[in-house]
């Protein structure tokens, strides 16, 4: 089964062919960082203008370096939710319109679940059962998955997520966007320990994450007397200790409690290098192993909306027949999904 996957929940417009016989076979991506950069973050309106230029010509290329035409695609998956409304009006409208004309169907896809199944794209994937972390600038959320389809959600955020953590944080100590990979550079040439700042429901006896207590810190700092701003790499390198050693813990705790051997982490925050490290040397000691995406794969991309649109057509997925653009800007992952051994 061949499905070519669209991605324009955000800021990337994503295309990819991937094949269940012969795995990913083309794909293409642009981002937007440059356009939206000037203004300090995502402007809607202009990223939906960007993915309507942009999305004709990233088909095309997909499908070249696949090797294929419209034609030989089997089904059309998009990103139908969460996101910003107008570009998810995009990609569900190009996608929906070229699958009628195609005669083939076109199936809705959660941007959440294309994240959480991309590690299985990897050239030495996890197997099912496995606890996921999906970490990103929208979201953090731990769960148990048995199958494709089959999560319990263990813990979330209650207020901001890493990856909007991160993003505020930079902003508040005068980084430029996106603010949370040039705040990880950041803390790559600081040294921990100058700050005291809070490790928010680190013993909170639940899975659940904070970071907006984490944030007003920095805020304070900033923000009080005495402060330098020179001291910006350290309080970024402590930011980002506290970020880890929360997201490890609770990873940790979630292996405990599910007595699961494998995390997979997924979400453009997995891709941080302090994160990974944190990880991987916690699991290490625990005898449990941990997964992560292709680096290429991290952010929003349409290898992942192709590949989860794949796995729930083998399925049995049904993509309703008649025609119509369906997308869901606000679509809790739990309204999606079966629960784990329901």
């Amino acid at each position: 089964m061949k499905v070519l996957g669209i991605e324009t929940s955000c800021d990337e417009t994503g295309v990819a062919v991937y094949d269940t016989e012969a795995g990913l076979l083309g794909q293409s991506l642009h981002s937007q960082i440059d356009l939206h950069a000037v203004y300090g973050g995502v402007v809607p309106e202009l990223a939906s203008r960007d993915h309507i230029r942009r999305l004709p010509i990233l088909v095309r290329q997909a499908l070249a370096e696949a090797g294929l035409d419209i034609g030989a695609m089997d089904a059309i998956a998009y990103t139908a939710g969460p996101g910003l409304a107008g570009a998810l009006l995009v990609g569900a409208s190009v996608a929906e319109s070229m699958a009628m004309a195609a005669g083939i169907p076109a199936l809705p896809v959660h941007h959440l679940e294309g994240h959480l199944l991309s590690p299985l794209l990897a050239a030495d994937p996890p197997d099912f059962p496995f606890v996921a972390l999906l970490v990103s600038g929208g979201h953090t959320q731990l769960m148990a998955v048995t199958g494709v389809g089959a999560y319990t959600l263990l813990g979330e955020s209650l207020d901001d997520a890493a990856g909007e953590a991160f993003d505020k944080t930079a902003k508040l100590i005068g980084l430029g966007y996106p603010g949370g990979p040039q705040l990880a550079a950041l803390a790559l040439q600081g040294t921990t320990g100058r700050f005291k700042l809070p490790r928010p429901m680190l013993h909170s006896g639940d899975l659940d994450f904070s970071f907006s207590g984490l944030k007003t810190a920095v805020l304070n700092v900033v923000s009080g007397p005495g402060w330098q701003a020179e001291w910006a790499a350290d309080l970024a390198a402590d930011f980002q200790q506290a970020v880890v050693e929360v997201l490890t813990a609770k990873s940790l705790a979630a292996l405990k409690q599910t007595g699961l051997k494998s995390l997979v982490v997924a979400g453009g925050v997995g891709a941080n290098v302090q994160l990974r490290a944190g990880l991987d040397s916690a699991t290490r000691r625990r005898g449990a192993r941990v997964y992560y995406p292709e680096p290429a794969l991290c952010t929003d991309n349409g290898a992942m909306i192709a590949f989860a649109g794949a796995l729930r057509l083998a399925g049995g997925a049904r993509p309703e027949q008649a025609p119509g653009v369906r997308i869901r800007p606000r679509w809790p992952l739990a309204e999606l999904l079966t629960p784990a051994g329901g």
